[in-house]
């Protein structure tokens, strides 16, 4: 017994002793941090050494020379107004339609034309860039990772003391959680620091207060448009929580700095004028009901109504009525579809045969079976199309067990309507583009609104692009930004 309180007395002094030691005073912030287990050296190399796996997860940059110079010089304005001048800034455009931005150790900053479509001016831009680079002088992801690894340290010293190495599990899998966002604080604080940057490099300090707003909006109206909750909605907000509190104390730190007025909104629509706005022809995205894939040149019909989530290896497709959608693809070491479907992808766990059929000229092959959906009785319809020798498309189709008649022949429609592009198809169907229109006289939002190319919700999707809140106008001679293509 006294051997163990020995022993506790020990591990509580050395982590005592070993978080003092690499304790240190941010010069930032002024706060001491413990940030031992990553140094500058190393949060270098770690930043290099993801910074190819970020830029195909998120589809590759976005190729504008342009665009990628002017974010650049954006970010090597505020950079030269920070604390840390050991690291060395580096500024990316991701091609993604995801709404996002982020930083990893060692100054490589991140963010998608999918935010940049969302910001109404230079000074907007900048707030998000002086957040990311506030992390970064802040040293979060050290102190995060420090902690957890001090966590997970201290956890197996723990569990060889007891002799049970669930201990250590648990402990590590609170580090995990720990490690898996920025706390509230350190949100804060890289709020706190951009306005500062902001000041700094001669930007509206305020900028960051609007930006929230306007991205609160934005993510609400997408959200409700696609008849999810606001939770659901653009990656900027799953990583960077906007609250009122955000938003007051960002504003309570820009009314301590000398006002500056610096926007620079014509020069920041003048960059963004033409650039591509939600999927690419390299990922694929949806007009009219319609899906494109113009680079792998295939198109199929999607439900009206349905919700579509174009992810990076596959693409899926939520109705209201209860129907779900899913499309990808595959290698095929079999000579038919028939043989594919229940020798390779079903594996021989087919509760009947499948059928041979042909979809615009391919062959094609389908089975079906009786399965589930959120645990409600389900009919599952499964269907491979041969592409080429070595690949096949794949669907599954999903609808509930009493669904309506609509609903069945959709799922049918579907089905039926996957075929190839023909070339001039690929060079013809074009992308959403975002477009910079001026005002007249006469305009009105509804007017202004009534030129966006999107099926949907022009008003709504018109007043969340520009900031614009419910009931406010334009203006003759203003400029706005609308999606056209």
């Amino acid at each position: 017994m006294q051997h163990a309180k020995f022993f506790n007395l020990f591990l509580g002094l050395t982590l005592i002793l070993f978080t003092a030691s690499g304790c240190s005073v941010n010069p930032a912030t002024g706060q001491k941090q413990f940030t031992a287990l990553m140094s500058p050296e190393a949060e270098e190399s770690v930043g290099a050494g993801e910074h190819d796996k970020i830029v195909k997860e998120y589809g590759g940059l976005y190729q504008n020379s342009r665009v990628q110079s002017y974010v650049n010089s954006i970010g090597q304005k505020i950079a030269k107004n920070t604390e840390r001048k050991d690291v060395t800034y580096k500024f990316f455009i991701l091609d993604s339609a995801v709404v996002n931005a982020f930083a990893l150790p060692g100054g490589y900053v991140y963010l998608t034309r999918g935010l940049m479509a969302v910001a109404n001016d230079e000074a907007e831009l900048a707030s998000v860039i002086a957040h990311e680079i506030g992390h970064v002088t802040g040293r979060h992801q050290a102190a995060r990772y420090s902690q957890g690894m001090l966590t997970q340290l201290g956890a197996t010293v723990l569990s060889a003391a007891v002799g049970r190495a669930d201990v250590s599990r648990a402990v590590g899998l609170g580090s995990n959680l720990y490690m898996s966002s920025y706390s509230r604080e350190q949100e804060l604080e890289a709020d706190e620091l951009g306005v500062r940057y902001l000041a700094r490099s001669g930007y509206d300090t305020f900028a960051i207060a609007d930006f929230l707003q306007n991205m609160e909006r934005y993510n609400s109206n997408e959200a409700r448009l696609a008849g999810k909750n606001s939770q659901g909605g653009a990656s900027y907000f799953s990583t960077h929580p906007p609250t009122p509190q955000r938003v007051a104390a960002s504003s309570n730190h820009a009314s301590k700095y000398e006002a500056s007025k610096t926007r620079n909104r014509t020069q920041y629509q003048s960059v963004i004028a033409g650039m591509t706005y939600g999927g690419g022809s390299k990922e694929g995205f949806t007009r009219d009901n319609v899906f494109y894939h113009p680079e792998l040149g295939f198109q199929f019909i999607v439900p009206q109504g349905y919700n579509i989530d174009n992810q990076p290896k596959q693409i899926v497709a939520r109705g209201a009525d209860g129907g779900v959608i899913i499309v990808d693809n595959a290698t095929s070491q079999s000579s038919t579809p028939t043989s594919y479907l229940a020798n390779e992808w079903l594996a021989g766990k087919m509760t009947s045969a499948p059928q041979s059929i042909a979809i615009n000229g391919l062959d094609a092959a389908t089975a079906g079976f009786d399965g589930t959906i959120g645990g409600r009785p389900a009919r599952v319809q499964m269907v491979a199309i041969q592409w080429s020798p070595r690949q096949v498309y794949r669907m599954q189709l999903a609808f509930p067990a009493n669904a309506s008649a609509q609903t069945i022949q959709n799922m049918k429609r579907t089905t039926y309507s996957f075929r190839q592009m023909s070339r001039e198809e690929q060079a013809r169907v074009r992308q959403q583009k975002i477009e910079i229109i001026t005002a007249g006289a006469g305009d009105t939002v509804e007017t202004l609104a009534g030129r966006m190319n999107v099926a949907s919700g022009r008003v709504e999707r018109f007043r969340a692009l520009n900031g614009l809140t419910a009931g406010q106008g334009v203006a003759k001679g203003t400029t706005y930004k609308i999606i056209g293509g």
